[in-house]
């Protein structure tokens, strides 16, 4: 895809979302069943069914999907499109590329050992190699105007607004 299609295929939904701007709030939502076998939950993904268990570190045999890594790969994810969609935009020739997401975690936190341990990722490192002949000032903004508009990277930078129900059935 080049900027004019995208910019084409963008146009009507910018122009809508500026006249209606209720339009561009949309509920993304995810589910999951508890495994009545297994410390497991099944995470339906629109494609297939993510069985996500235990992290080895935590006790898991390391034959379900963790969770965490999970996070990283939907980073990844966002991050490689958005990645993509303002390199586009800003006519820079991406010939190659990847996309990588680590974090570290102290799983002292997650098992209750250590009150001082947080739960959850204490660092989370986002890079990108790529193959272009960009001078260095528009690689600057792409890295720049990715961050700025990947959805996932802008939730876990700028903490949402979180609650937690429990319903019993």
């Amino acid at each position: 895809m080049d900027v004019t299609a995208l910019r084409a295929l963008q146009a009507p939904l910018k122009d809508k979302y500026r006249e209606a701007p209720d339009a561009a709030v949309i509920t993304l939502k995810a589910h999951g069943e508890l495994d009545d076998q297994h410390i497991a939950c099944k995470v339906e993904t629109g494609r297939a069914i993510a069985l996500a268990g235990l992290h080895p570190a935590t006790g898991g045999t390391g034959a379900e999907l963790c969770s965490g890594d999970m996070l990283l790969e939907a980073l990844v994810a966002c991050a490689g499109v958005t990645l993509k969609a303002v390199a586009t935009a800003l006519e820079i020739d991406l010939k190659k590329g990847t996309v990588r997401a680590e974090g570290d975690l102290d799983f002292r936190g997650t098992l209750g050992v250590a009150k001082d341990a947080p739960v959850g990722f204490k660092a989370i490192r986002l890079s990108f190699d790529v193959e272009t002949d960009a001078p260095q000032e528009k690689l600057d903004t792409l890295l720049k105007l990715t961050e700025r508009y990947c959805v996932v990277f802008q939730t876990l930078n700028v903490k949402p607004e979180l609650s937690a129900a429990l319903k019993v059935a």
